[in-house]
């Protein structure tokens, strides 16, 4: 079993067959339309593939421009058109295309709309991608029409990501001593405030703060309200405080919301599960009343929220609504694979309504096509494909660096420009970098290096430039123990001054040179067998030269390269440059690299 499981089932490769072959069987949409976030006045295309068993003879879009439900009689209708047959060897049979174009929206349309293919020779409809047989039970599908693209603070922004448990209990509180590590260490908000000039030092311009709502947990992804705080945390005046000590530090915070599901201890669910009678029975998805209903995970304690319009997707969008109002800038969201599609269309809509600058940026790991099906609703997503490919290069070593530029070229290509996608190489549900590579800080610091010269929001958790690790690792026979990486942020003499160090340069770097930020990428010079791997970030007259030796021994590079100015030099970690006509050489020792502007 790969160690990194936190990756999702489809790194086994059986589960991908199934999933293709789930996706190739029956109608399927899956969110298939171009452009994925479609401008006023311009046309969207739709496909629909239809496969298996059964034959198709006809397909039609009824949609809405008015909010209204598609269902209703009041929906308008497209014929798809057939774009003929495909082979599919794994499914060892056709699929058919069909393609439609809705006409263009004028600014702020919601477009709703559901897609169905008619069985031949019948007047059976298959909706798309559930395959029910009535409107009313068929998959939504929506886009949100508006010229509303992600804000340009978030593509500035480098993030401090604080779990806020385990990152500080405030000037003169011990660490409690919880009995398991599922306890609680007594991180506060006021432990925050108080390290902010900390997360400034290090030049980090935004914070993620990981959930603060009332909760049963340490995590906090089980909110048993989400509109007060966490007592254990501190108070509502702490928060505020916190949110303008941040910003007047030029700080943006980030919360993280989770609307899949909540804990059942929150009251509407206690109420819904005791009363047959309660308001808040339709805010679940009952299996069998009272104690059979969809969960998180089937983790019985998360009880899943039903966010089919009505009044528990209410909720929640007017929840995300208070906190933008209360000075949120953004939203991080949790498991945003769980609630459907044309939820999060309605979240991109009340967001933008109060706050039209906030940055939202969905938790999907799944694949690139999943992943990228989320343009237009939010932001972009977190880059967990990215963070799986640093680890497999430099922390389990089991990729080249041949391998690396091959994802490297094929992911910068395939989203499309502005879709956001925040970059890091640990988080709280995964094994710390460190440990993963063998307590290698060399490795770290050639993962941390990569992620700062890409183009996309490197965040970092907090810990990781200091040294934090873990003792074992979150996963033991079959059973998880993920608080294994949320041991407690390290202070004072316990940090790891030289590693700290480094992070603060690779900040300072990114922050200093734009072209980090938006130049584009070219491969100078790439030899797997000896390790070696240099690229160059260039905007114009701007440029930088990343160089990599992962090898064993020291490396002399000749690259052919003119593009630096006549005082370049390693800025990362002092190694020799010599720059003549169009020619760059750099010494480079082994397992190390350097940030050439």
């Amino acid at each position: 079993m790969h160690p990194d499981r936190i990756f999702g089932r489809l790194i086994d490769p059986d589960q991908r067959v199934v999933q293709h072959r789930e996706n190739l069987s029956g109608v399927k949409h899956l969110h298939q339309l171009e452009p994925l976030d479609p401008q006023p006045d311009q046309p969207i295309t739709l496909t629909l593939t239809t496969g298996g068993p059964l034959a198709f003879d006809a397909a039609r879009c009824f949609y809405t421009t008015d909010d209204r439900d598609p269902a209703g009689v009041s929906a308008l209708s497209l014929d798809l058109q057939d774009q003929g047959a495909v082979w599919d060897t794994v499914e060892w049979g056709y699929a058919r295309r069909w393609i439609g174009v809705l006409p263009p929206q004028p600014a702020r349309t919601m477009v709703r709309y559901h897609l169905a293919a008619r069985v031949a020779s019948s007047g059976w409809w298959v909706f798309a991608d559930n395959q029910a047989a009535r409107a009313a039970e068929a998959t939504d599908f929506a886009v949100w029409v508006d010229d509303d693209p992600a804000p340009a603070w978030a593509r500035e922004a480098v993030v401090y990501h604080v779990f806020l448990d385990r990152f500080y209990p405030g000037d003169g509180q011990p660490w409690l001593q919880p009995a398991s590590l599922s306890g609680f260490f007594g991180g506060t908000l006021r432990g925050v405030i108080q390290k902010l000039d900390y997360i400034q030092s290090l030049g980090f311009n935004a914070i993620w703060l990981s959930p603060l709502f009332p909760t049963p947990s340490h995590h906090g992804y089980d909110a048993t309200d989400l509109y007060t705080v966490e007592p254990r945390l501190g108070t509502r005046a702490d928060l505020a405080e916190l949110i303008d000590a941040a910003h007047a530090r030029g700080i943006r915070v980030i919360f993280d919301f989770v609307a899949n599901h909540w804990s059942s201890a929150h009251p509407t669910f206690r109420d819904a599960q005791s009363n047959p009678h309660s308001p808040y029975r339709d805010w679940y998805i009952w299996k069998r009343w009272p104690d059979e209903y969809e969960a998180y995970f089937n983790v019985k304690e998360l009880p899943q929220l039903n966010l089919q319009p009505g009044a528990a997707r209410d909720y929640l969008l007017e929840a995300a609504r208070y906190w933008l109002q209360q000075g949120v800038d953004g939203y991080r969201l949790d498991f945003a694979y769980g609630p459907p599609h044309d939820f999060w269309s309605d979240f991109r809509r009340a967001c933008r309504s109060v706050r039209p600058d906030c940055w939202i940026f969905g938790e999907v790991v799944h694949t690139a096509e999943a992943q990228r099906s989320y343009g237009g609703r939010m932001d972009g997503t977190l880059d967990f494909l990215l963070c799986r490919a640093l680890r497999e290069t430099f922390a389990f070593e089991t990729w080249n660096l041949m391998e690396l530029e091959a994802f490297l070229c094929g992911h910068e290509a395939y989203f499309p420009p502005g879709f956001s996608r925040p970059s890091f190489i640990d988080n709280r549900d995964m094994n710390r970098f460190l440990f993963a590579a063998g307590d290698d800080r060399a490795r770290l610091k050639l993962g941390a290096l990569t992620l700062f010269t890409l183009g996309e929001p490197p965040i970092v958790y907090n810990g990781t430039e200091v040294g934090v690790t873990q003792e074992r690792p979150i996963h033991e026979g079959t059973r998880g123990v993920f608080e294994e990486a949320r041991l407690p942020m390290k202070w004072g003499d316990e940090q790891d001054a030289e590693l700290l160090a480094y992070f603060r340069r690779l900040v300072d770097l990114r922050r200093a040179h734009p072209v980090l930020r938006h130049g584009a990428r070219r491969v100078v010079h790439l030899d797997a067998e000896a390790g070696t791997y240099a690229y160059v970030r260039e905007d114009g007259a701007a440029c930088a030269l990343v160089v990599f030796n992962r090898g064993d021994v020291t490396r002399t590079l000749t690259l052919p390269f003119n593009g630096l100015p006549v005082d370049a030099r390693d800025r990362l970690n002092d190694s020799t440059v010599e720059a003549r006509g169009a020619v760059v050489t750099v010494h480079l020792n082994a397992h190390s690299g350097a940030l050439i502007v």
